[in-house]
């Protein structure tokens, strides 16, 4: 390699590492939060505004695929797992290592627990 061989290499690892760096800079929560661990307790409890499943960011109010919406999905052990009874209308579902409380109609996310409230005495 010559010395403009390597000139022109060099300044093209440059640019590439600045745009790299650009769009790193650029990242939205979303993103963020996918790379982040699954899901961090908020305050002490076990209770999580936001988690991720099948590579998808969810928060408290959206919909959740049909999937989680089916009985094979549904949680009916929620004492065996330290869940609270859920409220007429909804079911508890495993997501993303979560316990998520939807409602059975429209799969709509109440609330969401951290995997680990499994483990709580």
């Amino acid at each position: 390699m010559n010395k403009t061989q390597w000139a022109l290499s060099a300044a093209l690892a440059i640019g590439l590492g600045m745009m790299a760096g650009s769009a790193a800079a650029n990242t939205d929560d979303e993103a963020q939060a996918l790379t982040q661990p699954q899901s961090q307790p908020a305050d002490s409890s076990y209770e999580v505004k936001t988690f991720s499943a099948d590579f998808h960011l969810y928060h408290i109010g959206d919909t959740v695929p049909e999937l989680y919406r089916s009985s094979q999905y549904a949680i009916s052990q929620w004492k065996l797992r330290n869940l609270t009874p859920p409220d007429e209308g909804t079911h508890w579902t495993y997501m993303g290592g979560n316990y998520v409380l939807i409602t059975d109609d429209a799969g709509k996310v109440v609330k969401a627990l951290s995997g680990d409230i499994f483990y709580a005495n």
